[in-house]
């Protein structure tokens, strides 16, 4: 696999961890279980996800997230204090737009997990049987055409 893949896949399943990590800090302020380190870490990663979806945007087009998807779910949770004074509906609202947002970032990694595999299989191709040439079995023995 080229390194260049290796990395793309490596940043995105990152990119995937902090929004799960983003869940999670939404769960902490659900159940007010959460502390000033807890705060920090969830600003944080507000922005990681913003600052990388930056990244995805320049070299990805026609994307399913929009940056507005996005930044609406980041300005709509200003701080894990104000999540746990949030009711319950709003709650829901939050997390209704993360699972949302998730699901498409999956399926765009679906997405690219499969144009890496015929990237990789093309390759394979044309390392073995040479770029454009076409060969022929009709006997014991390969010939080209």
């Amino acid at each position: 696999m080229p390194k260049q893949c290796k990395t793309s896949s490596y940043g995105w399943r990152n990119y995937l961890e902090c929004w799960k990590q983003f869940n999670h800090y939404l769960g902490l302020a659900r159940f007010k279980k959460f502390t000033l380190d807890d705060e920090n870490q969830f600003m944080e990663i507000k922005s990681v996800i913003t600052q990388e979806l930056e990244l995805i945007l320049a070299v990805m087009e026609g994307t399913q997230v929009t940056r507005d998807d996005v930044h609406s779910l980041m300005t709509s949770v200003p701080s894990m204090r104000f999540l746990s004074e949030s009711n319950e509906s709003a709650l829901r609202n939050i997390e209704n737009q993360w699972h949302k947002l998730f699901i498409s970032w999956q399926s765009i990694l679906g997405q690219m997990k499969v144009r890496q595999k015929q990237f990789e299989n093309k390759g394979f191709s044309r390392r073995w049987w040479g770029d454009s040439r076409k060969f022929s079995t009709t006997d014991t023995r390969i010939t080209r055409i």
